[in-house]
């Protein structure tokens, strides 16, 4: 449990970011008449905060459904017929087993090459891909000393849209893990055989046997489970993410009344999120112009707090990937670490090595510091009909705007520090 300051922050009221979660708690998958109302709903929340009409920006777009849904069916597929194909020509060729891995290297490599700008369908997203049409919604609050083209950025980001799924985010997370650390075990036992058959080294065959059938047997039964993955809009999205829009309102509550003095300040639901982060992408793909590296921070907020679960607590993505493991945003994670301490919450960073893709991949993509605050428990309900307003701890939102209220201010405070150049490029040392 969190610790609880008797002197804690009396900019936040509990009561008013429940009802924004109970508010948003309703199936708006992107392209839906669910997400049409979400974003008239947001529209007038933040009109009701207290937004004039003028500044609160309306960004539709749209896209094509093949990147997050047919093609991830598409590359299971794949995978499993060239894993099959693997197992079988062992007993013919190593050669030949060899050609057949290198060859699916190649495709699975073109495969994420062509994911890295999802939202311009292309060939296969127009022709294969079923076209859908989203709109994110903003508002940029301008720095109250600077100028807007002087002043820093700074994006406060969740995503307005919801989905289910055929299996719950904690399954899909497990099913990749096995799909990625299968491949990765069957890879060393190829690499074994291959000196057992081509050196003088004698590995027990038996072992080595062994090994490729059990994790290529691993493989095919996450392909198989991931092939019928499937999108639904059947979830409320208490905590996936109407937890995180309701941070995103409380915070710019705040900031109306007290905004930055070095950085704008800008206020972003994003759309199509959980249909590969399109929202996001077009948002950055817009304004990136208006950025600059170096004075730009990004903190997205993506199902925060599980009520049901003892580790329900502020948590954020500190590192990913498996080898070598890359932190993400360290200056962020230090802020982050000592706004918690300072306003005596407990927060953790923790490392994620797959499944995660949220609204901060953009920003990563275009080198911009970017950090998730994110709470894994909620991994076990999300993406389904039971994520409802009772998984969501509304003190728990409460803490979560605490500690970014507290980091905002010390970024805005350290302005000259981070961004002493007329280059701004901040140090992270």
């Amino acid at each position: 449990m969190s610790i609880r300051n008797s002197k804690q922050d009396q900019s936040f009221n509990v009561d008013r970011i429940y009802n924004f979660v109970k508010d948003f708690s309703f199936p708006r998958l992107a392209g839906t008449s669910g997400e049409k109302k979400a974003v008239d709903l947001t529209i007038k929340t933040f009109k009701d905060i207290g937004y004039d009409d003028r500044i609160i920006q309306k960004e539709p777009f749209q896209f094509s459904d093949f990147y997050s849904t047919t093609l991830i069916n598409l590359i299971m597929v794949i995978n499993l017929t060239f894993s099959l194909f693997i197992l079988m020509f062992i007993y013919i060729n190593l050669y030949i087993t060899i050609i057949i891995s290198g060859i699916m290297a190649i495709v699975v490599f073109l495969i994420i090459k062509g994911l890295k700008h999802p939202e311009n369908s292309g060939f296969w997203g127009e022709y294969y891909g079923k076209t859908i049409s989203a709109t994110n919604v903003f508002i940029k609050l301008p720095a109250k000393k600077l100028t807007e083209d002087q002043a820093g950025d700074i994006i406060i980001s969740a995503h307005l849209d919801s989905k289910s799924q055929t299996f719950k985010t904690y399954w899909r997370v497990f099913f990749y893990r096995i799909w990625l650390y299968g491949g990765i075990f069957l890879g060393l036992f190829f690499i074994l055989l291959f000196i057992r058959t081509y050196t003088i080294i004698k590995i027990n065959l038996l072992v080595v046997g062994s090994g490729i059938w059990a994790f290529t047997i691993l493989i095919s039964i996450s392909n198989i489970f991931l092939i019928f993955l499937n999108t639904h809009n059947n979830s409320p999205g208490a905590l996936d993410d109407a937890s995180g829009m309701a941070v995103v309102f409380e915070i710019s509550r705040y900031l109306k009344e007290n905004p930055l003095h070095n950085f704008n300040t800008w206020f972003c639901q994003f759309s199509a999120e959980e249909l590969g982060t399109m929202g996001s992408r077009v948002f950055v793909n817009n304004h990136e112009g208006e950025f600059v590296k170096g004075r730009v921070f990004q903190i997205n907020l993506d199902m925060i707090s599980c009520s049901c679960e003892q580790k329900n607590q502020v948590e954020y993505l500190k590192s990913y990937g498996v080898l070598p493991q890359k932190k993400i945003a360290p200056l962020l994670s230090k802020y982050l670490d000592t706004a918690a301490k300072e306003e005596n919450v407990n927060i953790k960073g923790f490392h994620l090595s797959t499944g995660a893709h949220t609204d901060s991949v953009p920003f990563h993509l275009r080198g911009f510091d970017s950090i998730d605050i994110v709470t894994r428990a909620g991994s076990k309900y999300s993406h389904n009909k039971i994520d409802t307003p009772d998984k969501v701890d509304p003190k728990i939102l409460k803490e979560t705007c605490m500690i970014i209220k507290n980091v905002l201010l010390s970024l805005d405070r350290d302005y000259e520090v981070l961004c002493k150049s007329q280059e701004l490029k901040c140090d992270t040392t």
